[in-house]
């Protein structure tokens, strides 16, 4: 009988505890791949997140949370900054290019965007839009290509936004709110279900965040909100392109100066928010570790429950002049096939997985992975899977290795 044969028939032979063994091991390897897809995830969102715009300006608070709702559209803004920063920016002659943001709407939970429709040109390229063209007057809007697979949005589509950046209905706390509260949210109501929106084009997949925002024009907030009618008109943000990084610095110490106003390096932002993200997955590697540990004891455990039933076979495939590496390799070989038929099984999970949710996890956490794509984490993962099966295999199969073939058939 040949090897393989060999130890397939022996696999069978124990058909649930190998399926039990089979499993464990998948199963760690496809949380493994997971895990891995959306570092990968989490990289490359940041690294294509902000494209050119090296510089981004802002009220006072915390940084990274002006460079997360500004290019990732996660979280809130820090506050306004009065439209008087954007005019003396776009003037300045280090300063290739800038554009104002306001935001603080959403449609269905999903951002709206206000901007000049220049950003695209600037960030993208001169890239074709799916379906349609930009927008060009207060009220027309672009959606991202996430939104309209997901809510089946058409050009020509007609919308209402509202008011804050969750869907209004979400909030626990909106029966605690005062009469006067009450009131101001009734008005706000009635001014967004007054303004309505309609879909003149959608993006192409563009991979950034930007596929899960709706963009409109700047003025849609002032149009919007009676607060900002007049001359008191406030932008949310300011995206710069600088010519140089000289200029950058320049700029930067320039306009953060200014009262209530911060200028920020985006990249630096960025890079605070992966490492913290980072410090969260070494945490989650714990319990990746603790799972690898419990298949490696899981395979033991079937090996070595194993064993009695196989000193006969042993001893019988001695004593029919068998050689040691074709005994020996019968006695390991189970453990590192159910190792490799795991991680095969655990790899296929993984990415079928990771498909599965990439939408979910993308409306969540607005991780966008990319299901598809294998790397070389994956190799040395399948290695050391391997490695451990073998390990775990060693054991068992020297304990009856090691005894006189007649005493092992006697037994």
């Amino acid at each position: 009988m040949s090897l393989p044969r060999l130890l397939w028939r022996n696999m069978l032979h124990r058909k649930t505890l190998s399926l039990l063994t089979l499993f464990s091991v998948a199963m760690t390897v496809a949380l493994l791949v997971f895990l891995i897809l959306c570092s990968q995830g989490v990289e490359q969102g940041a690294e294509k997140g902000y494209g050119s715009f090296e510089l981004t300006v802002g009220a006072k608070g915390s940084s990274s949370q002006l460079a997360l709702n500004t290019y990732y559209h996660v979280g809130t803004p820090t506050g306004n900054v009065p439209y008087d920063v954007f005019t003396q920016i776009q003037k300045d002659d280090q300063t290739e290019a800038a554009f104002a943001m306001t935001t603080g709407d959403n449609y269905n939970g999903y951002p709206i965007v206000g901007i000049d429709a220049k950003y695209f040109l600037v960030r993208y390229g001169d890239r074709r839009l799916e379906a349609g063209t930009v927008y060009a007057k207060t009220g027309e809007a672009v959606v991202g290509s996430h939104i309209a697979k997901t809510m089946g949005i058409h050009v020509g589509d007609t919308f209402h936004g509202g008011h804050g950046l969750v869907h209004e209905g979400e909030s626990e706390e909106a029966e605690e709110e005062t009469e006067h509260e009450n009131e101001a949210a009734h008005a706000e109501h009635e001014a967004h279900q007054s303004f309505a929106y309609k879909v003149v084009g959608i993006l192409p997949v563009l991979h950034t965040p930007d596929d899960r925002a709706v963009f409109t024009t700047l003025d849609y907030a002032w149009a919007v909100h009676a607060s900002q009618q007049g001359e008191h008109k406030d932008v949310t943000a300011i995206l710069v392109k600088p010519r140089t990084l000289l200029g950058a610095q320049a700029l930067k110490n320039k306009f953060d100066k200014l009262e209530q106003v911060q200028a920020i390096y985006t990249s630096k932002a960025v890079a605070d928010v992966v490492n913290l993200v980072d410090k969260g997955a070494q945490a989650v590697q714990l319990v990746t570790v603790l799972c690898i540990v419990l298949a490696a004891v899981s395979l033991l455990l079937s090996l070595t429950a194993a064993v009695h039933e196989r000193k006969k076979d042993v001893g019988l495939l001695r004593l029919i002049g068998k050689s040691k590496s074709f005994v020996w390799l019968s006695l390991i070989g189970e453990g590192m096939l159910l190792t490799l038929l795991g991680c095969l099984a655990g790899l296929l999970a993984g990415h079928l997985g990771s498909f599965a949710g990439r939408d979910a996890l993308f409306d969540f956490a607005g991780i966008q992975v990319n299901a598809w794509q294998f790397t070389a984490d994956e190799v040395w993962l399948v290695a050391g899977a391997l490695a451990v099966g073998l390990l775990a295999s060693a054991g068992p199969a020297m304990q009856v290795y090691r005894v006189d073939p007649l005493q092992l058939f006697r037994s």
